[in-house]
């Protein structure tokens, strides 16, 4: 008897932010129900991620967020947050991969075997189908937390350090959202 492959696929998003939690994803799609379009979220209009996104939820086998917030990203640094973010991911899925692919080149704490796959969001469909997920959730949340914290620009950048988000964080100050070992945080305590 041929053991079939259920591969699960872990991404994350929001490394390089300087506000805001690093979001991952772990998806387990249906392989009776191919979803065409699946690429990179980065490469995708938000319009594309936000229709791929709602068809994944749908018809993925199983699908899962995970985060680590602000104060863990402090704690234990961008690193070791993106993967304790996919090790949460991993564990909120209730459908029972026995191979992971995860993008980059790091492997979170999670009980099967897999592989690191660097670009793997633009290489395999189940790694991408996590980056579209991660990434359209992180940005819902951003586009929440810009209601909450006004004046920083939130829903326009996602917390990224564009040059007019560094300038609003300049003028307004540093509030809770702010990753404090991050520059140009850290250059503003200073």
């Amino acid at each position: 008897m041929k053991l079939t492959s259920v591969i699960v696929g872990i991404d994350e998003v929001g490394r390089g932010c300087i506000a805001g939690p690093v979001v991952a994803a772990a998806v387990i799609l249906n392989p009776n129900v191919p979803i065409p379009g699946l690429m990179d979220s980065k490469k995708l209009s938000e319009n594309k991620r936000n229709v791929l996104s709602a068809l994944i939820i749908e018809h993925a086998l199983d699908w899962s967020i995970g985060r680590a917030e602000v104060l863990e990203i402090d704690q234990i640094n961008i690193l070791q947050a993106s993967l304790l973010a996919m090790q949460r991911a991993f564990n909120g899925l209730t459908t029972k991969a026995n191979l992971a692919k995860v993008d980059g080149t790091f492997y979170p704490k999670i009980n099967i075997p897999g592989e690191c796959i660097k670009g793997g969001d633009a290489l395999i469909e189940q790694i991408s189908a996590a980056s579209i997920i991660a990434k359209v959730y992180r940005d819902q949340h951003m586009l929440l937390l810009d209601k909450l914290y006004t004046g920083y620009g939130l829903a326009k950048h996602k917390g990224y350090p564009t040059v007019e988000h560094k300038k609003n964080l300049h003028a307004k100050g540093i509030c809770s959202i702010y990753r404090r070992s991050f520059a140009p945080v850290k250059g503003l305590l200073a």
